[in-house]
């Protein structure tokens, strides 16, 4: 069986079970559940805390896992990103109190409180600024009011935390994080890893796209279709109406609505767009 890790709470957790459920994979539905077994699918998942995910995948005690990426950098694991996964989007920046810093070179001699010491040790150590981490477990936005840091590197969302604490960002970010598949070094793979691969894979271009249908005249068929490429290529068949075409193709779903306006700017007519479910390509 492919043994899979999966956050069991926090920002990853709700949607990585909803890509997996998708995917067609059982998921638990007892919260306090551990582990689930689907025997149909040949998997088995494990929900972890998210921080140590990647340490599991990397020792080849589990064969694939959903992280962050900011997580995987952090461990230091022997594990690799196989693929994005579309959701968890966040910055990792630095903070001062306001006017305190403008540029990376000043946390030079700073102490630097974060819950990710490994990121930044090696964002400093790669820019040979020599600045004292001291590691916290989470709140570290408190530290620099309470006097255990000078400036805090943390993920940034909308910053509001942040402005409540009397801090701002400053310097260039350190990382730009989402969830991520990761897996072993190994590059054999696991068994029934390419499948699961594949299912992830469909979900995800079937969210990013939808197929848009419509009909068009001939003779403006090529400009028509110049909007619609699709992945490989449109679908085009002859209507029974003379000189017009039908076509189907998949388009990105943040482009829909300008396409459609494009489409019908050139002469299409009956253009509808549905959802795809689910995928292969």
């Amino acid at each position: 069986m492919l043994r899979v890790a999966v956050p069991n709470k926090g920002a990853l957790a709700e949607s990585a079970a909803e890509l997996l459920s998708e995917a067609g994979y059982r998921q638990r539905r007892n919260p306090k559940d551990l582990v689930t077994i689907d025997a149909d699918n040949g998997v088995e998942f494990f929900y972890l805390r998210p921080r140590d995910i990647a340490i599991y995948v990397g020792e080849g005690t589990l064969d694939v896992g959903i992280t962050g990426r900011d997580l995987l950098l952090d461990s230091g694991a022997d594990a690799v990103e196989d693929a994005t996964l579309g959701f968890g989007a966040s910055t990792f920046r630095f903070a001062a109190p306001t006017g305190a810093m403008t540029r990376v070179e000043d946390l030079a001699g700073c102490r630097i409180a974060t819950s990710y010491p490994g990121i930044v040790r090696s964002f400093l150590g790669a820019r040979d600024i020599e600045a004292e981490v001291v590691r916290l477990d989470g709140a570290v936005e408190s530290s620099v009011r309470l006097g255990v840091a000078d400036a805090i590197a943390d993920v940034v969302e909308t910053g509001s935390t942040l402005k409540q604490a009397d801090l701002e960002v400053f310097g260039e970010p350190l990382l730009s994080s989402e969830a991520v598949l990761i897996t072993r070094r190994d590059p054999e793979a696991a068994d029934g890893f390419e499948v699961f691969r594949r299912r992830i894979d469909g979900v995800i271009t079937a969210r990013t796209y939808v197929m848009m249908d419509y009909d068009i005249p001939s003779d403006a068929a090529e400009k028509a279709i110049s909007l619609t490429p699709g992945i490989e290529s449109p679908t085009v068949s002859p209507l029974h109406r003379d000189n017009w075409v039908a076509v189907r193709s998949m388009v990105p779903r943040v482009d829909a609505q300008k396409v459609m306006d494009d489409l019908y700017g050139v002469g299409a007519r009956g253009i509808l767009v549905t959802d795809i479910l689910a995928c292969r390509i």
